[in-house]
């Protein structure tokens, strides 16, 4: 069994972070790479034209085992979700009458590069609405999901996890669903890849979006991303010199290349090596794999599960187990208790947790211990005293 690792966390014991899905935290190794690669940047004349792609080959490799998907040059180094979005939206042809189907209160990055793309084209946007129903919601909603996606349905696009209250939406079902009618299947992984086990391999994703400065451990304007080979021949949103044949013969860079390099290698940003980002975002995955991302899952789940029961009798509300994942729980707050005293609360104590759509959103990660939760839970006990 996983133990705590708040060793490797600069976090100060006065504090309990229940944030990551916010932001994480860097662990100390991934902060000591970016110590080096900032030293490394002021010996320029160290940097070396195999520097450009080397890190950036290993850093895909990386993501590839982490997500097992099999051919590593299908991911690209992005600089966020809406980069990695707007580059298939810019590859999807859409027709007046058909529509993308989106879940209820989506992030915003997978909400407007779609929308523009409805409205260009006189597309139609369906939300599948959050249900209003406390029992059975996840499950519903999941129906619901699936039952929207009809033979008119060009992509859908959602979260493994919903990045606002954790609820769990069942990939397997909505590739199937997707593959039904011919629909590409667009997935934002930020809240979920590095702590929630995903296979490739099984969801077969067109494409898969996920930011590093969430779960994946890693820098801020980072991004990596999936392409499944139906946008092997896309046009990527700009013409970088890198993601041309030969690009690393620095002395022929001006014969002009019309050729890009295979798979997803055209969709990467501009200045990809990112001589900082890449190896710190490296160095986070290397420990990741180490740690084991089912094992990630399995220590939240057991940190959290005591505490709970605590959170419930006091009126809290949460998604039933088969439909939450265990280090992203949205709590909904009883009836007459306002959401500003838990805020003041848990602020006063310094027990950090995200407010999202109306819950309270909790999101453990290996840095925390029992007596964060002990913390929290003594914090919303006295707010719902106030």
């Amino acid at each position: 069994m996983l133990s705590c690792q708040k060793q490797l966390f600069s976090i100060p014991e006065e504090v309990s972070y229940l944030n990551c899905s916010y932001m994480s935290p860097l662990p100390e190794p991934v902060e000591f790479a970016g110590y080096q690669a900032i030293a490394k940047k002021t010996m320029p004349f160290e940097i070396l034209p195999k520097d450009f792609f080397e890190p950036v080959a290993k850093l895909k490799l990386l993501f590839a085992e982490l997500i097992n998907a099999k051919e590593p040059e299908r991911v690209a180094i992005v600089p966020s979700v809406s980069y990695g979005i707007s580059s298939a939206a810019n590859n999807i042809n859409i027709k007046a009458g058909q529509n993308i189907v989106l879940i209820d209160e989506i992030f915003p990055s997978n909400y407007y590069p779609w929308h523009r793309l409805a409205m260009n084209n006189s597309a139609e946007i369906k939300i599948v609405k959050r249900p209003t129903s406390i029992e059975n919601r996840g499950e519903i909603w999941n129906r619901q999901l699936l039952e929207a996606i009809d033979n008119q349905t060009v992509v859908v696009a959602l979260s493994n996890v919903h990045w606002a209250d954790g609820t769990l939406f069942d990939l397997k079902k909505v590739r199937q669903r997707a593959n039904e009618v011919g629909a590409l299947l667009i997935i934002d992984g930020t809240q979920s890849i590095g702590a929630l086990p995903f296979d490739c391999e099984e969801i077969k994703p067109d494409i898969l979006v996920c930011g590093a400065y969430k779960w994946l451990l890693g820098p801020y304007s980072m991004a990596l991303a999936f392409f499944g080979e139906k946008f092997d021949n896309g046009v990527p949103i700009e013409e970088s010199w890198m993601n041309r044949l030969g690009s690393e013969n620095f002395e022929n860079l001006t014969v002009y290349q019309n050729d890009y390099k295979p798979l997803a290698n055209r969709y990467n940003m501009g200045e990809n090596s990112q001589f900082i980002g890449v190896p710190m975002l490296t160095v986070a995955l290397e420990l990741i794999q180490g740690w084991g991302v089912g094992n990630i899952q399995d220590y939240c789940k057991n940190l959290a599960m005591p505490y709970l029961q605590d959170l419930l009798d006091m009126g809290f509300q949460i998604e039933e187990e088969s439909f939450r994942c265990n280090h992203l729980l949205g709590l909904r707050l009883p009836n007459g208790l306002k959401l500003e005293t838990v805020k003041n609360s848990t602020s006063q104590r310094n027990v950090f947790v995200s407010y999202r759509a109306g819950a309270m959103r909790i999101s453990p990660h290996l840095y925390n211990e029992p007596k964060d939760f002990e913390r929290l839970v003594e914090a919303v006990d006295l707010a719902t005293k106030t």
